[in-house]
């Protein structure tokens, strides 16, 4: 099998939740234990920082990346979903997994694979746990997929935990309010290991506080003190996930990382990792913003980072999945603004035309493209120069043009 014949067996395999939603999520740990025991157990052999949350939880696991890459280390990072390769998923010091060695895996582990019954993304995992292990990594920044508490990263016992936030997103899965969404990402704290939790939020901080002193693990609300550090991250949301990564730093007791290492990290996110989609500007004039934001709370920072920008004329190219609640976010949305509806071209895209019959009960107006591709086209040819494009509403939006 070649790379891309192993990425089609991938996709091919039971379902994966980012595609395919409700119907491809696990209610528990069994696969992923039983895959790590045959690779002789690599999550065992590493260190590593588990990061979850609503919101905020990629760009702080890059920044946490970048900080201990400025220290010297070598540091693995694992994210996703991808915005382009799926090798984007594991990287070490920035570099991403070779296409060579995703080959290798699969084939070597195929027969179990297909035996067990692994998800596309209970396979990744097992691929990233081995890779980091493989090359001995010193540390491993890794980001909960979905929830925390079922999610395959959770069978780690790391050096420090991670919650961003909490929002309404993945209801379906994780429960209809927030506290019970945070007993689902709660679950990721471990007995002995410290906590951050990003933002102190009252209907959510009893339910860690429950959880951490259940496993006698220290708690801190890293909102409670804000830091005053700059990243090359754009957007005012990323003081949030700046303060959280420079907590998480300050649990770390077994490495050496120095103020300098802190500052620089931050402002080399970009160039340490390869982050992409996060405010990112991809041209000036007219100047188009992409961003990777898709639910209530990632939006509300977003859109509000939007109403800074300085422009003549604002186009927005927007594109979501079913599951989104639409009502809760086209009240953040600006009205004077020009609309390009498209669907994400995967099986759980909203169609276009049912974006537009919604976005105008919210008297947002604009008309239906047949993909992403050709409304980002239509909004640079009719932008001026000092016009601003904006585009996202969803991931694979912003994976289509990048």
């Amino acid at each position: 099998m070649n790379y891309q014949e192993v990425l089609n067996w991938m996709f091919a395999q039971l379902p994966m939740y980012q595609r395919q939603g409700q119907t491809a999520f696990k209610k528990d740990l069994t696969n992923i234990v039983a895959f790590c025991k045959e690779l002789d157990n690599p999550q065992q052999k590493i260190k590593t920082i588990h990061v979850g949350g609503t919101n905020g939880k990629g760009s702080t696991s890059h920044m946490l990346a970048s900080i201990l890459q400025e220290a010297g280390y070598k540091v693995g990072l694992y994210t996703s979903p991808h915005l382009k390769n799926f090798t984007e998923r594991i990287r070490i010091n920035g570099e991403e997994i070779s296409k060579d060695s995703v080959v290798e895996f699969i084939v070597s582990n195929k027969t179990f694979l297909e035996k067990q019954g692994l998800s596309f993304f209970e396979m990744t995992v097992g691929m990233a746990f081995q890779e980091f292990a493989n090359q001995k990594v010193d540390i491993a920044i890794i980001e909960v997929g979905l929830g925390g508490r079922l999610d395959s990263t959770n069978i780690i016992t790391p050096e420090v935990s991670v919650i961003t936030n909490i929002g309404l997103d993945h209801t379906k899965f994780l429960g209809e309010t927030l506290p019970e969404i945070a007993f689902e990402k709660a679950g990721i704290i471990k007995s002995n290991v410290p906590v951050v939790i990003g933002e102190r939020q009252k209907e959510t901080q009893n339910v860690f506080i429950a959880k951490a002193e259940e496993c006698k693990a220290s708690i801190v609300f890293a909102s409670d003190n804000e830091e005053k550090y700059s990243t090359d991250l754009l957007g005012g949301y990323q003081k949030h996930n700046v303060t959280t990564a420079v907590r998480a730093i300050q649990q770390l007791k077994e490495f050496k990382i120095s103020e300098e290492n802190i500052k620089n990290g931050l402002l080399n996110v970009v160039q340490n990792t390869n982050l992409k989609g996060r405010w990112q500007v991809l041209q000036e004039f007219p100047k188009i913003i992409c961003d990777t934001a898709h639910n209530k709370e990632g939006l509300t920072y977003t859109l509000e980072q939007l109403k800074k920008e300085d422009y003549k004329k604002l186009h927005i190219v927007l594109g979501v999945v079913s599951d989104k609640k639409l009502d809760e976010v086209f009240p953040l949305f600006p009205k004077k603004a020009t609309y390009y509806f498209c669907k994400p071209n995967i099986p759980r895209g909203l169609l276009a035309e049912e974006l537009l019959q919604q976005a105008s009960v919210y008297n947002l107006e604009g008309k239906v493209f047949d993909s992403v591709y050709q409304a980002f086209e239509k909004a640079k040819r009719d932008a001026l120069v000092e016009d601003v494009i904006y585009v996202g509403g969803s991931t694979f939006v912003v994976a289509e043009i990048l």
